[in-house]
Parts: structure tokens; sequence; C-alpha cells
């Protein structure tokens, strides 16, 4: 996607997930290598982040797709894409709900997305700090996407339940940059895989060095799609299939 996210979720019975749209109608191009031209219709879009590069590209699939729930963080910026996304919402007719700690989502065939953040009205936070952190599971596997939650979100949820957090693959928050990755969240997570979405030649030089090198300490291996493009990660509930 770019600078900027999008990821896609099927489960075993077909249910479809999307957390996050990136940052323009690229996302489009992209789904249509997913899903059949005939499916018309995603069950759920996730919004870790109502920043653009979270966002925009929401704004095309809505136009486009019947969507059954919008789950939102609460966090709501003042800016013009995020007005034009919310009237797409609405013109789409899609239930929104508040995303919180312990809402589960079955997604079927034993696939479950678990929201682990936010634990509170996160009205007055910053779209990073009131970030949507998920964890998907499917028997053995466990996937974590974080948003762009920053250390001090990181180490609160690593504090609080770090059993909780552990996953075999992790999605790096904030596209890599220095202000997440902490230590202590890494250690909680324990992953195997680190996949981090950044655009090739980005202007903010995500993914920053300090990231890689925590990663590297702790012995994940890294997925970057600046360097791979879209990566796709196929589990049977015991063990992965990465195709790059």
């Amino acid at each position: 996607m770019g600078q900027g996210e999008a990821i896609f979720i099927e489960s075993p019975t077909g249910s479809q997930v999307i957390i996050d749209g990136g940052p323009d109608g690229k996302v489009l191009r992209e789904l249509s290598h997913l899903m059949p031209f005939y499916d018309r219709s995603v069950d759920m879009l996730l919004v870790s982040n109502p920043d653009k590069d979270h966002l925009a590209g929401f704004i095309d699939v809505l136009s486009n797709y019947k969507i059954g729930v919008v789950l939102l963080p609460g966090t709501e910026p003042d800016t013009e894409v995020y007005r034009v996304f919310s009237r797409a919402a609405l013109a789409e007719g899609a239930e929104r709900r508040l995303a919180r700690r312990g809402m589960e989502v079955n997604l079927g065939g034993g696939a479950v997305l678990r929201i682990l953040f936010p634990d509170r009205d996160v009205s007055g936070l910053s779209p990073n700090d009131g970030s949507i952190v998920a964890r998907l599971s499917y028997g053995e596997v466990d996937f974590l996407f974080p948003g762009d939650a920053p250390k001090k979100i990181e180490n609160f949820l690593a504090a609080a339940s770090p059993a909780g957090l552990k996953s075999e693959v992790l999605k790096v928050a904030h596209h890599g940059s220095k202000t997440s990755t902490a230590d202590a969240f890494v250690a909680a997570v324990a992953p195997r895989f680190a996949v981090i979405s950044s655009g090739k030649d980005n202007r903010y030089g995500h993914p920053h060095g300090e990231v890689l090198d925590t990663l590297s300490r702790f012995g994940v291996e890294v997925l970057r799609t600046d360097s791979l493009g879209t990566i796709i990660i196929k589990t049977d509930g015991h063990s992965l299939e990465i195709k790059k």
C-alpha cells in the first residue's frame, strides 16, 4: 500500500475483515487480487487509526462494497479525509461500533479477533495513542495488530497482560517508527515474524534502525512491504506459510 497500511483477513469460513484501508484508492486494486470479482461484500472494516494513511482507501471500499460493520477506536480528528469517510460510511449504511477491550469478533471456523485496546474512552487522545490493538487467534497461531500504538501504550499492555500478547506474527506498530516497538512489548509478544508496512524510500525513514535493531536482538525475522510488496501469510492453525 506504499506509505500506509491495509491488512486483509479471511477466515476458514470465508468471513472477511480489512484492518485499515491505506492512503488512497490502491486498496481496490489489491482487493481484486484477493477476492473473486463477484464477491462485493466485506464483513468488517476496522479502522485502527483515523489518520489518512490508514483511512483514505476505505472511502473507495465503502463506495464499491457492501460493508457489514465499521469498527472505530473513538478518536475523531478534525480532518477533511475523516469527514469524507464518515459521510461515506453513513451513506453506505454500515453499522458503526466502538472498539473496546474484551470485545470478540467470531470470524468462524475457530478464528477469533479480540480487541485489547482501547480499554476506555479515547475521544480526547491523539489518533496514535488511541489506536485499536487487536489479536487474531486461530488454533495455535496468533497475529497481533497494534495500529500506530506508541511505546507508552505498548508498555501499558505488556505490564497489564503480557501473556495475552504472545503471538507468532507481529504487525510492527507505526510503520517501523522509533516511537513504537518497545523492548518490553516485543519480549511479551515473542514473535517469530514481524511485518513492517512502509513505503519504499519514504520521507519518514521508516523503518527506523532502532526498531530493526530491537527486532534483531529478539531474534525476530522481519518482512518488509517496502522491499517485498504484498505479504501473504496462511495458517492451518498449527504452521505458517509465508508468500513474499
